[in-house]
C-alpha cells in the first residue's frame, strides 16, 4: 500500500529540477507556436498589402495610359483613394518625390516636410522593393516614363509583427513572477519550519540547563570538588549552553545590533574555543588598526566565528594554524578575514559552499556556512564570501560588517 501511495503521489520539492525543465520546455513550445502562427498571419497580410499596392500602381497606369471612359471614375474613387492605411511615396526616375499617402505630416513647414518624406522614403527602401509604374505612348505603346511606388507596413501589420514578442515578454514576465512566488512560498514554509524547530529546541534545552546550573552551585560548595579549573570550565560550558539557547530562541526575530570592539570580542570567542579543539591548532587574532568597532549581535556573531574556526580545524585535520585579521575599510566597512592552511576548497565547489547541505565531512548536515551567511547578510546587513582558496594551501573567508 505504501508503494502505491508513493507512485500516485508526486513530491514537487524533490522533483523541482525536473519540473523546472518541463515548464521551460512547455514555455518554449508555446512561444515557438505563437511566433510561428503569428508569422503566418503576418506573411499573409504582407502579401495582401503588396497586392493592394500593385492594384494601386496598375490603376495609376490605367488612368494615364487609357482614354477617358465611364470606368475612370470608379478606378480613381474606388481603387486609388481607398488606400487609407498603407504609407506610400511615389517617386520618378530621378528619385524626386511626386506624391505621398498615409504619412502624418500635419503642421510641418516645407523644409520639415521634405526631411520627413526623405526619412520615410529611406525606411521604405530598406523594407520592400518598389513597384514600377510604366507609362506608355498611346500611339506607339513605347515606354516613355517610369515611376516607382515605395511603401511600408501599415500600422495594423506593424502591430501584428511585434505582437508575438510582446506576448512572449508577457508570458516570460508571468512565468518569472510565478517562479519567484513559488520559491518565496517554499522558502517561507521552510523558514517557518526552521523557526519552530529552533524555538522548540531552545525550550527543551531550558530545563536541563537550569538543572546543570543548580548542580554547579552544589559542586562549588562541596569539599570534594576543590579543583577550581574544572568548575570554571564547566561553568563556561553551561554559560555557552545558555548562549546557544538564546540564539535558537531569537531565530525568526530581528536581532539588536550594538557597536562592539571587534578585537576583544573575537579574542573572547577564541579563548573559549582553544581548550575545546585540537591542541595542535594555533589561532592568532590581529587587529591592524586599534579600537576597530562594528555593529554586531554578539551571540549571533560568535556563532559565525565558531563555525568558521571549526570548519578550518576540520580542513586541517586537527593540525595547523588559523589567522584572524581585523581591518578597517572605507565607507564605514570592517573586514574580518579568517584564514587557515588546510586542504582548501576545489574551484568546482566554491560556488556551492554556502548552499544548504554542502559539506566535505563524512558526517554533518552542511548547515554551518548556510547559517553563517544568513546571520551576516540578513541579520547584520553585511557580506560573507570566500576571499581566496587554493587546494593544499588553505582558505580565507572574508566577513564585511559596518561600524
Amino acid at each position: 500500500m505504501a508503494k502505491t501511495n508513493k507512485l500516485v503521489g508526486f513530491d514537487i520539492y524533490s522533483n523541482k529540477s525536473r519540473i523546472k525543465w518541463i515548464v521551460l520546455a512547455v514555455s518554449i513550445l508555446i512561444s515557438a507556436g505563437s511566433i510561428f502562427y503569428t508569422n503566418l498571419l503576418v506573411n499573409q497580410l504582407q502579401d495582401k498589402e503588396r497586392r493592394q499596392i500593385q492594384v494601386f500602381a496598375k490603376a495609376l497606369e490605367y488612368t494615364v495610359n487609357e482614354t477617358q471612359n465611364s470606368n475612370l471614375y470608379f478606378i480613381t474613387e474606388e481603387i486609388l483613394f481607398q488606400n487609407n492605411s498603407i504609407p506610400t511615396i511615389l517617386v520618378d526616375q530621378s528619385d524626386s518625390i511626386i506624391s505621398y499617402r498615409n504619412i502624418d505630416v500635419k503642421d510641418l513647414s516645407a523644409n520639415d516636410l521634405k526631411k520627413k518624406l526623405n526619412a520615410e522614403l529611406a525606411v521604405m527602401r530598406g523594407t520592400y522593393d518598389p513597384i514600377e509604374i510604366k507609362y506608355r505612348d498611346k500611339s506607339t505603346n513605347e515606354i516613355y516614363d517610369t515611376q516607382y511606388i515605395f511603401y511600408q507596413n501599415s500600422f495594423l501589420l506593424t502591430q501584428l509583427t511585434y505582437y508575438p514578442y510582446v506576448q512572449l515578454s508577457v508570458i516570460a514576465l508571468f512565468a518569472f513572477i510565478s517562479y519567484m512566488a513559488f520559491n518565496y512560498s517554499k522558502a517561507a514554509e521552510q523558514n517557518q519550519v526552521w523557526v519552530g524547530l529552533a524555538k522548540e529546541t531552545a525550550h527543551q534545552l531550558g530545563t536541563p540547563i537550569s538543572s546543570l546550573m543548580a548542580w554547579m552551585e552544589y559542586f562549588k560548595e562541596d569539599d570534594q570538588f576543590k579543583d577550581k579549573s574544572i568548575i570554571d570550565e564547566l561553568d563556561k560550558d553551561i554559560r555557552k549552553l545558555q548562549v546557544i539557547t538564546e540564539r535558537f530562541s531569537n531565530i525568526g526575530s530581528t536581532p539588536v545590533l550594538n557597536s562592539e570592539a571587534m578585537e576583544p570580542l573575537i579574542k573572547n570567542i577564541i579563548a573559549y574555543l582553544k581548550p575545546r579543539i585540537s591542541p595542535k591548532v594555533s589561532i592568532s587574532v590581529l587587529a591592524l588598526t586599534p579600537d576597530i568597532m562594528a555593529k554586531v549581535n554578539p551571540p549571533l556573531f560568535e556563532w559565525v566565528i565558531e563555525n568558521l574556526c571549526k570548519n578550518a580545524v576540520d580542513a586541517m585535520n586537527g593540525s595547523g594554524a588559523i589567522f584572524i585579521n581585523i581591518l578597517k575599510g572605507s565607507e564605514g566597512r570592517v573586514f574580518v578575514d579568517i584564514a587557515d592552511n588546510g586542504k582548501g576548497i576545489p574551484k568546482s565547489k566554491l560556488k556551492h559552499v554556502f548552499n544548504p547541505g554542502f559539506t566535505t565531512k563524512k558526517r554533518g548536515w552542511g548547515l554551518g556556512l548556510t547559517l553563517a551567511k544568513r546571520i551576516i547578510e540578513i541579520y547584520h546587513q553585511g557580506k560573507i564570501s570566500i576571499k581566496s582558496s587554493e587546494e593544499s594551501q588553505g582558505t580565507t573567508f572574508r566577513i564585511v560588517l559596518h561600524n
